[in-house]
Formats: structure tokens, C-alpha cells, sequence
């Protein structure tokens, strides 16, 4: 259905140089008619723009009786890229004539253009003064860097020009370093565009703000920008943003959430994670561009800085030192480059020998090098020849130093071709928020992790290639870990490890969860568990790796995937996995005997007839593993949902919760419930443990209602999830068969929220069964919770049981 406004301007028949309303009827014409985001339409809509401001500067300067004056764009708008929400950047340049004739030649210009809504960033200036403002202020010059001439005097606009590009030259020294300044400045503010789920795709590093200062710096002759694929980049982000302000109608460059499926659909892209992508491969070819342009600038201005001291000692211009560093590969002014006497076109291994040999010494791979062995090397022979495995091995184990070398050898497309498989995961994102990279820069990084653990296994090299392969299975569809299994299996073996290493590899990729999941989800005290994971790993050596390489994944995560208490959990797995592989005897689990301190507790309770609990921090070594709650009270209905409200209610995060009957050290004493729990402050200080025990009490006898108070922290929780865009999925509940031989678990998926507990433990007791534990594990907006229950005579439930507990569940949470 056609906009009646709209219809209405288009039949308007002014043209864009005739008034305002023509040159809206022109401009919704050109938006409405051209169905794709592109140059045609940037370059479009500056044309009848041009053509409508230059009208209204005729008209102006006919009527102010002003004649040394030009009007001039700056900035985008200076490029001919206007967006169809973007902001007119116009100076006003006159010859410092009459200046009550020159402002009213300002007003007859600004004012219609604000009259239509849009948004105008003007100025007043003689070249003289144009030129001074620049010379203070770095945004100013490099606005005027891109200043095209609209209308009036074109000699103003031209000696403009000469004189502010003379300066950008003459002052390269000063302007070069501070525009640096600016770019990481801004990286550190916006972060890296290529990595970002909500990217701004202005500020962020590696989008529109580096393109305009990549040509700078070309416009100081010091250096310039690698130009292959720089123009398509750019090209990428100016369409994503011209989408962006048509489907929001606002002047945004944040690529939010809620507006990628329909800026994904506005380009005609199958859906918001091919947008993510095709964004982050432009994002990642600006970033490579600019970190080997200022690399380049940096080494010219040294070179121009020492050279007349080199000059005076030598007499002349030394030759540049050249520093073996491998077969076929020297260190010269400071980055890696091949030796006179390499032969790139009939050695196969030197694309990795230079890279190892560069991430080793530090260095990057000098661009122009990377480019003719992408050229002109040979393919390796499959499977690989041992050199080119330890070269990999090798650059792998550089750790931090490996990633910009691996980042050049991947601008060039060697990693695709040294690895085919790697394109599935190429600029792929997470949709995790947890999740601090794309999956390609997540392997990478997790090597990067893993190589700082290799002296604690028998196996580095094992350990690298799997860091690099653990969520190969990313890119296909169904489960990652056994998908990469397959895909890690025929890559090991294209590597050119045997059929054991290349077993072991891929038991790795398929397992890499196995120990983090088990031990923040599982009853470590149930044999089960350790016999399942004991069976799984198979070897010692196998689980040595598998706990390393558990450890690198979670620290190249993020820093919501690991912590002191995950690590204790996962090093108190694999000791118990540990001794099951080396043939000690597993004993059945039973119920500890109790501390001293409980029993305290069990007497006290029994006494009083009510709750009673104590608070006590719980540390290994320096490592803060959480607050232990220990609370005894009489048996009676309720106690797991009272409990997991009322800590909920105190902001205080539940970790892990074990419910047992303990029996009470006096003669003729009933049994009363003791429950142990691991918990944290969600921030703040932990509560006074007679508050907790008041509002405990409270809750028992009913006079507290939880479901009331935590429904309104609920509420505000879910506001705050809608305000960040976000829509969880639905709730999901599911029996994990054969985890327990004394238990039914069911593991509880869902979106954290304040008192999730307190709902499945309503939903369990009004279920009727018991809980002898549960384990929660959170990541970042995602919660599992495993619960283990039995039935009221404390055995394990039938299959279908079960399966309707796990439904009745659901349906209390959905």
C-alpha cells in the first residue's frame, strides 16, 4: 500500500533544484525506487542533493549580493556516500568579505534544510580560518580531506584543497601518529567490529572510521593501504548501514539485534547470521588493511627519523640487516621475509616454516611475502610431510604471537587452503553472548591457551592440533562435538598424524564438554558419573589432554565460561577419573559421615523445631571457591523451593544444593532434613546469616510470601531481557537416562532468572518425588540445572515416571 504523504510529494513536479518539496519528491523517489542498498544509490542521493543546496546558494547569494563565497562538502557527504539518513556536512567558505552579508547568506541555506528534518553539521569559515581550526583540531582536517566543491567560487574550494592537503603532507610527522592515537582509542571504546554480536559499524575497529582513515593516510604519501578487497569492504558496510537507517528510520550505525533479520531481508541475505558474516569478513579484511598500513607507516617515519643521523655517520644509505631465522627466511626491519635464496615455488613447507618461524621470533609476515607464497607455492601433499606438521605445531605453540601471523596467512586464503574444512567456520559467529569471538578466532585463541599449558602434558602436539579442531563441527548442522569428531578425525589424518594420534585427536574434539559439563551438572559421589567419563576418555593420557584442553576452551570463552569453582569441580573429576583409569577400586557412594559442625546443627534443629543454618567461606589455596550454607531443619514439605526463594530473595547465586536425611545424636530423635549448599553473591556482600535464618523461618510457616516477592524481581529481570533485545528460547526439560544407578536426573534448560530454583522446587514437591541434590551451572543468560530425585520410598523412578516429571516440570516453568 502506497504512502498517501508519499504519493502526495511525488506528484509534486518541482525539481530538486526548485525548492524544498522537490527535493524530497526526489529523494523518496530515488529511496523508494531503488530496491538495494548500493553505490548508485549513495552516489544518487548526493547528486540531487548537490543539485538542491547549489540552488539554494544561487538563490542566496543573488539575494545577499555575496560573490567571494563557495559552498562545500566535507566528510561523507564530501565522498558522495550519503546514507539515506546521514547528515549533511557543509562548509560555508568565503573570502572574508561583508560578514553581515555572509551570515545571512548562511541562514538562507541552513534554515531550509533544517525546515526538512534533517540533520546538518554546517560551519562558516575563510580558507584562512578553515586552515587554522584544522591545524587544532585532527577530526576538522580529516573532514576537510575529503572537502568537494557544491557550488560558488571554485577557486575558493580549490586553493582550499592544495592548502589543506600541503599541510596533511608537510605535517605527516605530528598527524600520522595522533590519527593512530584516535584509531586505538576508538578500538578500545567500540571494540572489534569483526567479533561484536550488536556491531557498531562506524566506531568499531575494522569499520567506516578506519576506511576514512586508511585514506589518509594514503593522501599523507607516507604509506598506503593493501588495496585488494578494500573498496568491496567498504562497499559491505555502507550497504549494511544504508538497510539499517530504512528499516529504523533513525540515524543509527548499530547493528542491534531486533533488526538484523530484517536488515538481513532489506539485502536480500538469507537470514541476521549470513548478515553477521559477510559484515565481519568486511570487518576483518579493514582490520588486516590498517594494521599493515600504520605498520608500514610506523617503519617509514623511523626510517625518515634516523636517516639523516645514519647519513652523517655512514656517508650514505646502509643497506637494510637481514637476520636468519629458518630455512629460507630472514628478519628485516622488523618484520619476516624470504631469504634471497628461497624457492617459494618448490618448497611446499615454506608457507609454514616462515609463519612458525615468525610467530617464534615475534615478528609479522611482511605483507608483500604473504602474498607471493599465496601465489606462487605449491599445494602440500596429503597427508602432510612431518616438517610441515611440527611447522603447524610449532606456530601453534607461539601462543599470542601466533595470532596476527595467523591472521595474514588466513587475508591471503592459505588457511582454507592448507585446511579446507576451516571455511565453515570462517567469520562465523556465536550467537553466545558468552562467547567473546567468532568460532574461527575462538580455535585460534584456544590454541593460544593451550600453548601455555603444553609442560603439563605428555602430548603437546596432540593437545595444539585439537585446540584448533575442537569446534571444527561448528559449522555443519547437529551436535558440534560429534560432527567435529568426523571432521576432526580426516583433518588430523590430513595432517599427517598416525591412525593412534589421529584417534585421540578426535576422542578429544568429541569429548572437549565431557569434564566441564559432567562436573558442574553432575553428583561427583555417584560412581555413575566418574565410571561414565572414566569410560569415555579410555586412557590417562587421554584425560591429561582432555583436562587441559577443557581449561583452554573455557579461558579463550570468556570470562563467564571459568572460575575457580569450575576448576576445582573439573580437577575433582578428573582425580576420581584418574584413579578409575589407573585400576583403583571405585567405591559405592554413602552418605558421609557428619561434621562436627553439622551435627552441632542437627541437635539444634531438633531443639528448636525450626531451621538453623551456618555461613562459611570455602578456599583452595588463593582460589575463592564460594560460601558453604549448611542448614539443618525438622523434615517437612517445602524445604527445597523455602530455601531457593528465600536465597534468591537475597540475591545470593546457587551453585550447588545436596539434601539428605541426617539422623540427630539424641536418643529417640527423628531424622531432620540437612542440606549443604555452595553459594555467592550475585554482587555485594553476603546477607547476616540471622536474616537469612528469620526470612527462612518466615517462609516454612507461610507468613513470607516468596512466590509475591520473587515475582516482582522477575518482572524487572524480564523488562531488562526485553530491553537488550533479547528472546530466550523456551524452557526444556530432560531425563538423562543411565547418569545415576540410585537417582532419576533431569537436567532443566532454561533462561536464568532470579528464583529458578524456587520454581522447579515447587514444581518437584507438588510432584511429589524427592531431592537428594542439584547442580547449577550458568552461562551467562543460560542456566542448567540437574536435579537429582527419587521417588517417596527413595528409589529411582520408572521410564515413565520420568518422562512425566520432566513434562510437569516444563509446563511450571513455561
Amino acid at each position: 500500500m502506497t504512502n498517501p504523504w508519499v504519493a502526495r510529494v511525488h506528484e509534486n513536479d518541482e525539481t530538486p533544484s526548485s525548492g524544498p518539496s522537490g527535493y524530497a519528491a526526489a529523494r523518496l523517489r530515488l529511496l523508494d525506487t531503488e530496491s538495494r542498498s548500493g553505490p548508485s544509490r549513495r552516489s544518487g542521493l548526493s547528486r540531487i542533493t548537490d543539485e538542491w543546496v547549489a540552488a539554494l546558494f544561487d538563490t542566496a547569494a543573488r539575494e545577499s549580493g555575496v560573490r567571494g563565497a563557495a559552498l562545500v562538502a566535507v566528510g561523507g557527504y564530501g565522498r558522495g556516500e550519503l546514507s539515506p539518513r546521514s547528515d549533511l556536512d557543509l562548509l560555508l567558505l568565503h573570502d572574508g568579505g561583508d560578514s553581515g552579508a555572509v551570515a545571512a547568506l548562511a541562514d538562507r541555506i541552513w534554515y531550509p534544510v533544517w525546515d526538512l528534518g534533517i540533520a546538518l553539521d554546517h560551519s562558516v569559515r575563510t580558507p584562512a580560518e578553515a586552515r587554522k581550526i584544522a591545524g587544532d583540531d585532527l577530526k576538522a582536517h580529516l573532514g576537510l580531506l575529503d572537502a568537494r566543491h557544491v557550488a560558488g567560487d571554485l577557486g575558493l574550494t580549490a586553493g582550499l584543497r592544495t592548502a589543506v592537503l600541503a599541510d596533511w603532507r608537510n605535517q605527516a610527522v605530528k598527524r600520522l601518529p595522533a590519527l593512530r592515537e584516535l584509531c586505538l582509542e576508538r578500538a578500545e571504546r567500540a571494540g572489534e567490529l569483526q567479533y561484536l554480536l550488536e556491531p557498531d559499524l562506524k566506531e568499531a575497529h575494522g569499520g567506516l572510521r578506519d576506511a576514512t582513515a586508511l585514506r589518509a593516510v594514503a593522501a599523507s604519501w607516507v604509506a598506503d593501504a593493501p588495496r585488494e578487497g578494500l573498496a568491496a569492504a567498504r562497499r559491505t558496510l555502507l550497504d549494511v548501514r544504508d538497510a539499517l537507517h530504512l528499516t529504523t528510520g533513525r540515524a543509527t550505525d548499530r547493528l542491534a539485534l531486533q533488526e538484523q533479520d530484517q536488515v538481513a531481508d532489506a539485502l536480500g541475505l538469507l537470514d541476521a547470521d549470513v548478515l553477521l558474516r559477510h559484515v565481519y569478513e568486511a570487518a576483518r579484511t579493514l582490520s588486516y588493511a590498517s594494521e599493515v598500513t600504520w605498520r608500514e607507516v610506523e617503519r617509514v617515519l623511523t626510517s625518515r627519523s634516523a636517516r639523516p643521523r645514519l647519513k652523517a655517520l655512514l656517508g650514505g644509505r646502509p643497506a637494510p640487516e637481514r637476520t636468519p631465522l629458518a630455512d629460507g627466511v630472514v628478519e628485516q626491519d622488523g618484520e619476516a621475509v624470504l631469504a634471497r635464496t628461497a624457492r617459494p615455488e618448490k618448497d611446499a613447507v615454506l608457507v609454514l616454516r616462515a609463519a612458525a618461524a615468525a610467530a617464534q621470533a615475534g615478528l609479522p609476515v611482511n605483507l608483500h611475502v604473504v602474498r607471493r607464497l599465496a601465489k606462487v607455492s605449491p599445494p602440500l601433499p596429503v597427508p602432510w610431510p612431518a616438517e610441515a606438521r611440527e611447522e603447524l605445531v610449532t606456530l601453534l605453540g607461539a601462543a599470542q604471537a601466533a595470532v596476527p601471523v595467523w591472521e595474514a596467512l588466513e587475508a591471503e586464503g592459505l588457511i582454507t587452503r592448507l585446511l579446507p574444512d576451516w571455511e565453515r567456520v570462517r567469520c562465523r559467529p556465536q550467537r553466545n553472548p558468552v562467547h567473546t569471538w567468532t568460532v574461527d578466532r575462538h580455535l585460534v585463541e584456544t590454541a593460544v591457551r593451550a600453548a601455555g599449558m603444553t609442560r603439563r602434558v605428555g602430548r603437546p602436539d596432540l593437545l595444539l592440533v585439537a585446540a584448533l579442531l575442537h569446534d571444527i563441527g561448528k559449522g555443519w548442522p547437529g551436535d558440534h562435538s560429534v560432527a567435529g569428531e568426523t571432521i576432526a578425525r580426516d583433518m588430523a589424518a590430513r595432517i599427517g598424524f598416525d591412525a593412534a594420534d589421529v584417534g585421540v585427536v578426535a576422542a578429544l574434539v568429541r569429548h572437549h564438554l565431557l569434564l566441564v559439563d559432567t562436573a558442574t551438572r553432575r553428583d561427583l559421589d555417584d560412581p555413575a558419573t566418574v565410571r561414565g567419563v572414566a569410560e569415555a576418555v579410555g586412557s590417562l593420557s587421554t584425560l591429561e589432554l582432555l583436562h587441559a584442553l577443557t581449561e583452554a576452551d573455557a579461558l579463550a570463552t570468556g570470562p563467564a565460561a571459568w572460575s575457580a569453582w569450575r576448576a576445582s569441580l573439573v580437577a575433582d573429576l578428573v582425580k576420581r577419573v584418574g584413579a578409575v583409569l589407573a585400576g583403583e577400586p571405585l567405591a559405592e557412594a554413602e552418605p558421609g559421615a557428619l561434621s562436627a559442625e553439622q551435627e552441632r546443627l542437627t541437635v539444634e534443629a531438633h531443639r528448636t523445631g525450626g531451621p538453623v543454618l551456618t555461613l562459611r567461606a570455602r578456599e583452595e589455596g588463593d582460589a575463592a571457591l564460594g560460601v558453604e550454607l549448611s542448614i539443618a531443619v525438622p523434615d517437612q514439605p517445602g524445604v527445597l523451593p523455602s530455601v531457593a526463594g528465600v536465597l534468591a530473595m537475597h540475591r545470593l547465586t546457587v551453585r550447588t544444593a545436596e539434601i539428605r536425611s541426617a539422623d540427630v545424636p539424641v536418643e529417640g530423635a527423628e531424622p531432620v532434613l540437612l542440606l549443604v549448599w555452595r553459594v555467592a553473591a550475585a554482587y555485594g556482600g553476603l546477607p547476616d546469616a540471622s536474616r537469612l535464618r528469620a526470612d527462612l523461618v518466615r517462609a516454612l510457616d507461610g507468613s513470607l510470601d516468596l512466590p509475591s516477592r520473587l515475582a516482582e524481581r522477575e518482572k524487572a529481570y524480564a523488562a531488562g531481557v526485553r530491553r537488550r533485545s533479547v528472546q530466550p528460547p523456551p524452557p526444556r526439560v530432560t531425563v538423562a537416562a543411565s547418569a545415576s544407578r540410585h537417582a532419576t536426573v533431569l537436567e532443566v534448560r532454561a533462561q536464568d532468572a532470579p528464583g529458578l530454583l524456587h520454581r522447579i522446587g515447587r514444581a518437584l514437591e507438588g510432584a511429589g518425588v524427592r531431592v537428594r541434590s542439584a547442580h547449577v551451572s550458568t552461562l551467562g543468560a543460560s542456566a542448567v540445572d540437574t536435579v537429582y530425585v527419587t521417588g517417596p520410598s527413595g528409589a529411582e523412578l520408572s521410564g515413565g515416571e520420568a518422562a512425566q516429571l520432566a513434562k510437569v516440570v516444563e509446563q511450571a516453568l513455561g
